[in-house]
């Protein structure tokens, strides 16, 4: 993930152009049944056009004794994202204008976009600006608007069932190793892993520029959003503040229970109520749309000082904070794999004689024993293994343990998520 990382960073991404496709293409490297999508400019998405294509070859901002006092090359978040190209001279006066800086955190620069207003900016840190000397700047951007497409790219990793879990990421900031690639990593390593054996439910990975790619995509696949029944936004997973979920819209469904049965079980977490603001979880909440989407990240976007600067760089992820992420997404997977099964206790009158099985002996240790009592007592084709595990306060990975000891023992139908028929006595 780290390699991965730093390998992306320094891509000039944007939600259309070159940098968005050579980033796409890299993520193609790792995975390589990714499809990567073409929406030509000018396409209609519901209530959004797509905007022309942004490529950028050069930008500089140069002082009167002509030194450069901002440059895309030095740093991506220098020149404003979607700038339209200009080349001519100011004086600093009319300059104001288009520069961008932030006060109150002098030594960073602000990532500032321009995506569908056709202006122009540099920024650069605050304690630099007020440095600046009256006299004429010269001002040289070298971008192109122009007819092209966006792209988007997505992996579907097929299962036994064709109901979906849709995890998705966006790809459209720019040297912001945090708030956006931490969980571009993160979700290319869950891919991998997912891809690794036969599961029972599919799983449709997305990787789209924020917003306006995530409702292209949505405006493009009707049959895919039929299918998706549980999903995560994935977002800021590389800091260290405790992993935090935001449950979807109505705060009940299968994908809130899950993640919260997970997060419940970490030293810290934290759950957040549904708001329409935040990344795409909000596109997938919109009334037309309505899918059961949370978002997995840590800090709250906007409330830590190195968001949306030059201070989300690689040096702010820690790796820990990413195998964390990893681990615990492969958990939320785990249960929504099983959490859904009802298993069938097949000895439901009284209490089954466990010691003759091997399921009751001094070498248990109480919990093993204790979850073998839960399952026993709550199988009866109608809880599910969520269920299972919320009431008996164990994980599911300990409630799954204690299941497959008894279906090994004769005493338990694995069970489906479909309801069981009653058995009279």
């Amino acid at each position: 993930m780290r390699s991965l990382l730093e390998h992306l960073y320094p891509l000039p991404r944007s939600i259309t152009g070159d940098g968005l496709r050579a980033t796409l293409g890299a993520l193609r490297r790792e995975l390589p049944d990714l499809v990567l999508n073409e929406v030509p400019s000018g396409t209609r998405v519901f209530d959004w056009t797509v905007p022309p294509e942004w490529n950028v070859r050069a930008a500089r901002l140069t002082g009167p004794d002509n030194r450069v006092v901002a440059d895309f090359d030095k740093h991506n978040l220098m020149l404003v994202n979607y700038s339209a190209p200009f080349d001519g001279s100011l004086t600093l006066g009319d300059l104001q204008s288009h520069l961008h800086s932030l006060p109150e955190r002098p030594e960073v620069i602000p990532y500032v976009t321009s995506y569908y207003d056709r202006g122009w900016g540099f920024c650069l840190p605050h304690a630099d600006r007020v440095r600046l000397e009256p006299g004429e700047y010269r001002v040289s951007i070298d971008t192109t608007l122009e007819v092209g497409s966006l792209t988007y790219a997505e992996l579907l990793v097929p299962g036994n069932s064709t109901d979906e879990v849709l995890l998705s990421a966006h790809v459209c900031h720019p040297s912001l190793a945090n708030d956006n690639l931490s969980a571009v990593a993160v979700l290319v390593e869950l891919a991998r892993w997912l891809q690794e054996s036969r599961r029972r439910l599919s799983y449709r990975i997305l990787f789209a520029p924020g917003t306006i790619g995530t409702i292209a995509f949505l405006a493009r696949s009707p049959e895919a959003r039929q299918r998706i029944k549980h999903g995560l936004v994935l977002a800021g997973l590389g800091d260290t503040a405790a992993l935090t979920y935001k449950e979807t819209l109505s705060g009940e469904a299968f994908i809130d229970r899950v993640v919260k049965h997970v997060l419940r079980h970490l030293e810290q977490s934290a759950v957040l109520p549904f708001d329409p603001s935040g990344y795409d979880e909000r596109q997938y909440a919109s009334p037309g749309i309505r899918l059961p989407v949370g978002r997995l990240g840590r800090a709250v976007p906007a409330s830590y000082p190195e968001y949306h600067t030059s201070a989300d760089d690689l040096s702010f992820v820690q790796d820990t904070s990413l195998d964390e992420a990893l681990e615990t997404l492969k958990q939320i997977v785990t249960t929504l794999e099983i959490g859904g099964l009802k298993p069938v206790n097949l000895a439901p009158y009284g209490e089954p004689q466990l010691g003759r099985r091997g399921l009751y002996s001094s070498a248990d240790c109480s919990n093993a024993r204790a979850a073998v009592l839960w399952v026993l007592a709550l199988s009866d084709g109608e809880n599910t293994l969520l269920d299972i595990a919320e009431r008996s306060g164990f994980t599911i990975t300990e409630v799954m343990a204690a299941r497959d000891r008894l279906v090994e023992g004769g005493l338990l139908a694995p069970g489906s998520t479909k309801r069981a028929p009653k058995e009279r006595g």
